[in-house]
């Protein structure tokens, strides 16, 4: 039988705020266990919980990003159940007007056409607290440090049809929240987190099969590992003349296997009722168009301006817009080379290789996007070539200690010795010397045999230690080997 897999993913994305989203509490990530939480976020009697009015900006900011509708009527309400690490016993959530209604976003697929994903809606909430386990031996201890940060759960409509397109939809969520400024997206720090709800069903059929809820899932790697896990189970499960239990899993890294938590909450299983202690926000037209006047420039509009801009290829300007930090480090490093194509080039090649081969991050780079500019603008005026610029390149790299605190390309270049050699005279005794050195592969050569050519380029480059302008020691030794 064919199968056909249908997957919708709720996303967690941590707002940046400087406080929680009821409350005056600090949402600094790092703070020793229980100093940052007050007791509004206890929810202890006698208190009342006041709105973060950046939380609600900051989700009409990716409604907007979205082309979502906007709940200018939204209201807060109480999602009821009990874990250690909810003290209050229940969640402040938002359950029938959520702040962001229906929306879209377009991922690219592989084989390079574009897919419309659906956005059901966004809702605003408070985090839960941490459980911890690894300092406590058979027993566990509560961080309340976390508990009130806001959250803004955005949720998919099953559109997704792999593993490969939901990890799409999640890398192009990623960046588009980074670019707006509204989470960090740091997933180690749990800033950006995952649900996937996955169900299989046969190819044909319209019914949804039952889904299972793989839960907070934290990169992108592991999500694409445990949907994949998640349904080859399923069928297998299905095939063998079993069903599939709605229930939420766990997906365990180590093993590269889900395996049950609990069963599945409905909706009516959480009591939702709306909340005594907050009034419904009212968003006016005027605070979305003052939004909507300070939004950023946004990944496609990015993209498109590259291409216009710079005369970048689409793919070249979608690689370079796949995060703010990589535009931003381009376009610094571009207008100090005056070379968009070069520094394009360079970008993704020979830097993205080197971060990737070392983990580091591009904002960690050792190579600045000034120095990576100084760099290729030495090779736009050819005072290096491309095979020298990578000795170049490696010395930045390597950077601080040899010759000052943060040296530039020209110093590599100059105390180095690597300069590019143009004179025309000093090429052509170098060429002399090598044909007087291989007389066999000369008469070779005149003999018909211009595949020695490539000999003979190599052996030049070789005299001149990589240094000679390959474009006038190539047309000089071509006169040259014709006598």
């Amino acid at each position: 039988m064919q199968w056909e897999v249908v997957i919708g993913l709720e996303v967690h994305v941590q707002l940046n705020t400087k406080s929680k989203i009821f409350s005056g509490s600090s949402t600094a990530y790092g703070a020793e266990p229980n100093t940052q939480a007050c007791e509004v976020d206890l929810g202890l009697p006698g208190v009342l919980p006041v709105v973060n009015k950046t939380a609600v900006e900051k989700a009409v900011r990716f409604a907007l990003a979205i082309d979502a509708e906007i709940g200018k009527r939204n209201a807060f309400d109480r999602k009821n159940y009990f874990y250690p690490d909810s003290p209050k016993g229940y969640q402040t959530s938002q359950m029938d007007f959520p702040v962001v209604g229906i929306g879209f976003m377009d991922i690219e697929l592989e084989n390079g056409e574009t897919k419309r994903i659906g956005v059901t809606r966004a809702h605003l909430e408070e985090d839960a607290g941490k459980s911890l386990h690894e300092d406590f031996q058979g027993m566990t201890g509560i961080d309340l440090n976390r508990a009130g940060t806001p959250l803004l759960e955005i949720v998919s409509d099953p559109d997704l049809r792999s593993a490969k397109e939901a990890v799409a939809y999640l890398k192009k969520l990623h960046a588009l929240v980074r670019y707006l400024e509204i989470s960090d997206g740091n997933m180690a720090e749990g800033s950006f987190r995952c649900d996937a709800n996955v169900s299989v069903r046969p190819v044909g059929q319209e019914e949804f099969g039952t889904r299972a809820e793989v839960k907070n899932v934290n990169s992108f790697k592991f999500v694409e590992k445990a949907i994949n896990f998640e349904i080859d189970r399923q069928i297998e499960l299905i095939e063998d003349g079993g069903r599939v239990v709605q229930e939420t899993r766990l997906y365990d890294a180590d093993k590269d296997e889900t395996r049950s938590m609990r069963s599945k909450e409905e909706a009516n299983d959480y009591r939702y009722f709306p909340c005594p202690d907050l009034l419904p926000i009212i968003i006016s037209d005027e605070w979305i168009e003052q939004i909507r006047s300070e939004m950023p420039e946004l990944p496609e509009a990015k993209c498109q301006r590259f291409i216009d801009q710079y005369g970048l290829k689409a793919y070249d300007a979608s690689v370079l817009t796949s995060s703010r930090e990589m535009a931003a480090y381009f376009e610094q490093a571009t207008e100090i080379s005056g070379d968009a194509k070069l520094t394009a080039n360079w970008v993704m090649g020979e830097l993205s290789a080197k971060l990737n081969k070392e983990s580091v991050e591009l904002e960690n780079s050792p190579v600045t996007a000034e120095q990576l500019g100084g760099m290729v603008k030495r090779i736009a005026d050819d005072t290096i070539s491309g095979k020298i610029a990578k000795k170049v390149f490696e010395a930045l790299w390597e950077g601080v200690g040899q010759f000052t605190t943060e040296w530039h390309a020209d110093e590599v270049i100059e105390k180095q010795g690597l300069k590019q050699v143009t004179d025309t005279g000093a090429i052509e005794t170098l060429i002399d010397g090598v044909i007087a050195q291989f007389p066999d592969q000369l008469a070779e050569y005149r003999s018909g045999k211009e595949k020695v050519f490539g000999f003979f380029v190599g052996q030049a480059m070789k005299a001149s230690k990589g240094q000679a302008n390959p474009g006038q020691l190539t047309q000089m030794l071509k006169a040259k080997l014709k006598g």
